[in-house]
């Protein structure tokens, strides 16, 4: 059996609250480990601490306890500088595309972004690696002349893929990728994410309040709530078979939704 790609152990992170001294933990306790190539989603209602967990998981805060190490590396408090190279191997998309692309840079600087910031290639190379990618994410050639305003909102989380693809990472970690798409446009997302993923080898973990978009994705499913995992298992066993009462208020209260073939 390989190793674990990413390890999460016993994470635990808690803001201010509104009382004077009033610590409340978005993140408690939280144990998670990824295969290779792996699939895992991670459902809960807002405010159930999944954002948190998604900006732990890629070393953008650092936990009050815990760690996270990837390809063993523990990356959750290195300084940015020893973090700075691994980052390659992991890269993220996000909910708003809108607010994640800079509206002022062309789609080919936007895409190529990481590879400038990690020194991958000539200008040439990365000019051909920027057209592959649109290709990859069914974008025409000549997508990267143009802003992000040009793009519909299903296009542009096309646009944000093919950014975090760009340094070939080993794991894409996915917070709310469809969540501001119609259903439609959902189905053709979780489809090319399904096809890249196959298609790069990829780890993937997908953070979503939606319980058909991670059963449309992942292998295994983790249930958050306040904070914690409640139910951890296989996508298909949990999701109809629940054990948890709070996992049975989520499938009660999503309409089952068959995405189109695409």
């Amino acid at each position: 059996m390989a190793d674990p790609i990413l390890v999460a152990r016993d994470l635990v992170r808690s803001y201010p609250g509104r009382r004077q001294g009033e610590r409340l933990r978005a993140v408690n306790g939280v144990d998670l480990s990824l295969a290779p190539g792996e699939a895992v989603g991670i459902v809960g209602e807002s405010g159930s601490g999944k954002s948190t967990l998604a900006r732990l998981l890629l070393a953008l805060e650092r936990p009050d306890r815990g760690s996270v190490i990837f390809e063993d590396h523990p990356i959750s408090h290195l300084s940015e500088a020893r973090l700075r190279p691994l980052r390659r191997g992991f890269q993220a998309v996000f909910q708003d595309p809108s607010t994640s692309l800079d509206p002022c840079l062309r789609v080919e600087t936007i895409i190529a972004e990481p590879l400038a910031a990690h020194r991958i290639g000539d200008r040439s190379q990365r000019r051909l690696r920027v057209a592959d990618l649109l290709a990859q994410v069914g974008l025409p050639a000549g997508a990267g002349q143009r802003r992000p305003n040009a793009f519909s909102g299903g296009e542009r989380q096309r646009i944000a893929i093919a950014r975090a693809l760009a340094p070939k990472p080993r794991l894409l970690i996915l917070d709310e990728p469809v969540s501001s798409l119609d259903v439609s446009v959902q189905a053709q997302i979780l489809d090319l994410i399904n096809n890249l993923r196959s298609h790069h080898q990829l780890s993937l973990i997908l953070i979503s309040h939606d319980i058909e978009v991670v059963r449309e994705v992942c292998e295994r499913v983790a249930v958050m709530h306040h904070g914690s995992f409640v139910e951890t298992g296989q996508t298909a066993e949990v999701l109809e078979r629940p054990q948890h009462p709070y996992t049975r208020m989520l499938l009660d209260a999503a309409p089952r939704i068959r995405y189109p073939d695409v």
